[in-house]
């Protein structure tokens, strides 16, 4: 208990200390590190050590990323800080049909507005932020010179990276549907509920940086997400510079055709599906 209290006055003094954001032209900028690891199945349990490691460094341009975060009270912009590919000099033009675009945040109106691109075509995705229903602990821990305190929270698994396809979700969702066919619509629906893949999202927040952003769509905690990990990746801050001397105007994107999260997912699912039957046509 006197462990708790004591948690709870450090939290205090920090948000007496921290830098005060009263003022409307405050804005700070986070840079962030994404590593992720990569499962390779039964095809990688075929590889020697040596081949493993030849495609991780293959395909580190795509599980190694880095990016920036620019936000005042109420804003955030999100963007990947694209690198030049040290073998072709080229950015990953084709990864960018399963990575996140540029993304803008509004904490006070619920908004979230993202570009995208699929295979050429630019999408504008406008949809209300996700909904996060935190767990706060006492447990702490330093990230750079900032006190950080650890969160988690449960999102359902296909709300996650929905920006991304995968021939795995396309299977698992026309397997879904085949089963709704099968039993028909007999199952309740708190067996329904209960049979929705979860992932957990574990976060480090600093309230000595207290505004309620956060990297990609993480948000709603009483101060910045410095730390975030979900399943096989990790995004850690790795500098901070509040109001610097060259401010940068938050503008939400606005190229693309307007559409929400679940309508880009159909539309990417309904044209990978097209790509499929036209391939398997091909060959036949």
């Amino acid at each position: 208990m006197k462990s708790r209290s004591l948690k709870v006055i450090v939290f205090s003094l920090l948000l007496i200390v921290s830098f005060s954001v009263k003022s409307q032209d405050f804005q700070g900028k986070a840079y962030y590190f994404s590593k992720s690891t990569m499962e390779l199945g039964k095809w990688g349990a075929r590889l020697s050590a040596q081949q493993k490691k030849q495609v991780q460094e293959r395909l580190k341009n795509r599980l190694e990323k880095t990016y920036i975060l620019t936000f005042n009270k109420e804003e955030s912009y999100f963007k990947e800080d694209e690198k030049l590919d040290a073998m072709s000099g080229a950015t990953d033009s084709w990864g960018k049909n399963f990575t996140p675009g540029p993304q803008y945040k509004n904490v006070k109106e619920n908004t979230l507005i993202q570009e995208q691109e699929f295979y050429g075509k630019k999408f504008l995705i406008k949809d209300a932020l996700q909904k996060l229903e935190w767990v706060m602990g006492d447990e702490t821990k330093m990230i750079g010179d900032y006190t950080c305190f650890k969160a988690v929270t449960v999102i359902p698994e296909s709300e996650l990276n929905w920006w991304s396809f995968s021939w795995d979700k396309l299977r698992n969702q026309e397997k879904n549907k085949d089963s709704e066919k099968t039993e028909g619509n007999e199952t309740s629906n708190e067996t329904d509920i209960n049979e929705i893949p979860m992932t957990q999202i574990v976060a480090w927040y600093s309230p000595q940086i207290p505004v309620s952003q956060g990297p990609l769509e993480y948000w709603g905690l009483p101060g910045l997400i410095l730390e975030v990990s979900v399943g096989n990746t990790t995004m850690l801050c790795s500098k901070v510079i509040l109001n610097p001397k060259e401010k940068a105007k938050l503008e939400a994107p606005d190229k693309g055709e307007v559409v929400t999260k679940k309508e880009y997912q159909t539309i990417i699912m309904e044209k990978m599906r097209e790509f499929r039957d036209n391939r398997g046509r091909r060959r036949s």
